[in-house]
């Protein structure tokens, strides 16, 4: 009988370090990735904002499907992430995320003023 439990405790701290590791683990990358948002967010608003001309070259989506596992229902929601990438008169290019409405009204092949600080977008000023 002894023997028995002795190895059900044995089974229960290997599963119990599992856990405990995976959780550190998951913990962990959560709190890397914060730390890098902050970063990216401070570096932004440190950064001085620039007016420059370009011309978009490229744009696409990103899609995201979310999945209720929980409950194992059938009910998911896609969303979308719009980028455009623009290219400066030096031949250098930098791609920016954009919202939707933004997304829509820019168009490949289109020159004019963008606006910028650090990687953040602020605004893209067609020229007539």
């Amino acid at each position: 009988m002894n023997m028995v439990f002795g190895g059900f405790h044995t089974t229960f701290s290997i599963v119990f370090f599992i856990v405990t590791i995976g959780f550190i683990i998951i913990l962990t990358s959560i709190i890397i990735t914060i730390l890098k948002n902050l970063a990216t967010w401070s570096e932004n608003n440190h950064s001085p904002q620039l007016t420059v001309s370009a011309t978009i070259v490229a744009k696409r989506t990103l899609y995201h499907r979310h999945v209720n596992d929980i409950t194992r229902m059938h009910n998911h929601r896609i969303t979308s992430t719009y980028y455009v990438t623009f290219q400066f008169e030096s031949g250098d290019r930098m791609e920016f995320c954009v919202n939707g409405s933004e997304y829509g009204l820019l168009a490949e092949g289109d020159t004019g003023t963008l606006c910028f600080q650090g990687t953040r977008y602020l605004s893209f000023e067609r020229e007539k």
